[in-house]
């Protein structure tokens, strides 16, 4: 009863903040700029009101006000959430400030995102007790200090992996609610069995239902994108659920569809530099499958699709091997 109180307040919170503040973006001019490079039938897009990320952050941390108490999870993932969130934040004021699709640069963004990451596991590690064990589905391993090395890569490249699938009109926020959907599942399996995933259920509900939320106003044609500020926050806490609750590789299940999208963007680079020609026509890839003819509502279907059947098998299989 609990978590349905908190899907619909975050659903309906995300809803009215952003009828209060997207008047307000738009008073402030505060557009998005378009990348030249993109696909060309993206320029219309130009002057869309960006930083939509702020509504369900506002909603979701309103929401957070009922969930207060002596568990430090919360405080590890809210950290998390707003300090990625604020890096995106900074990186969406840099491009309206010099009015171009160019924010901070690639190093100042890494930077940012790897001391977030440090914090983040010195917080995980002093307030909850981490260690430095990965579980495999029910095997865990001990990685000793590599541990930190290896978390800290795959947290910021999830987060930029995220980052990087907001790139048509409500396919991040829709394949985020999957995600938050799987998290909130096993939550409810390992809440059962033991008290320190209390919150877990509880977190991933309420971002489900910003996502959701959220839709109302990114749905294409979208009224409002969630800029950078957006898409860093969501991978911010789907890093910090997986992170405090040691579920990294369960996250890679759950999120496969955004790791798809970054090795992408990886093989096209790659691809280019060893023969002179792309791999696809445009990456991330949901831009290939525009330049191939699909309609953009047809791409964002076929990801939604690939994001439920993703999460449906890795809770299956966590369910039925890890518990």
């Amino acid at each position: 009863m609990v978590n349905l109180f908190l899907f619909l307040g975050a659903l309906l919170l995300t809803i009215i903040i952003g009828r209060v503040l997207l008047p307000v973006l738009i008073n402030l001019k505060v557009k998005q700029s378009i990348r030249q490079e993109g696909p060309q039938k993206h320029l219309a897009k130009a002057g869309t009101p960006t930083m939509g990320g702020l509504i369900f952050i506002a909603a979701a941390l309103i929401c957070c006000l009922f969930l207060i108490d002596d568990d430090p999870l919360l405080w590890v993932w809210l950290f998390s959430f707003l300090s990625f969130g604020l890096i995106g934040f900074l990186d969406d004021y840099a491009k309206l400030r010099h009015h171009e699709n160019k924010g901070l640069s690639g190093k100042q963004k890494l930077a940012a995102q790897f001391v977030a990451v440090a914090v983040l596991l010195l917080m995980n590690q002093f307030l909850m007790g981490r260690g430095t064990v990965i579980d495999f589905f029910g095997f865990p391993v001990d990685f000793g200090w590599f541990y930190y090395v290896i978390v800290a890569v795959f947290v910021v490249g999830m987060v930029n992996a995220v980052n990087l699938t907001d790139g048509l009109d409500g396919l991040a926020s829709g394949v985020s609610f999957f995600t938050f959907a799987g998290f909130f599942v096993i939550g409810i399996s390992l809440a059962g069995i033991s008290s320190r995933y209390e919150l877990l259920p509880n977190l991933s509900v309420i971002m489900a239902g910003c996502c959701l939320g959220f839709l109302f106003y990114n749905h294409y044609p979208a009224k409002v994108f969630m800029g950078d500020t957006g898409s860093m926050a969501l991978g911010g806490a789907v890093v910090g659920l997986a992170v405090t609750c040691r579920l990294e590789v369960v996250l890679i299940g759950l999120g496969l569809v955004y790791l798809l999208e970054a090795l992408s963007v990886i093989l096209q680079v790659a691809w280019f530099k060893l023969t002179g020609k792309r791999l696809f026509l445009m990456s991330p890839i949901h831009h290939h499958f525009e330049l191939k003819g699909w309609k953009e509502t047809k791409v964002t279907a076929v990801f939604y699709l690939a994001a439920a059947v993703c999460v449906i098998i890795t809770v299956w299989a966590f369910c039925t091997f890890a518990i």
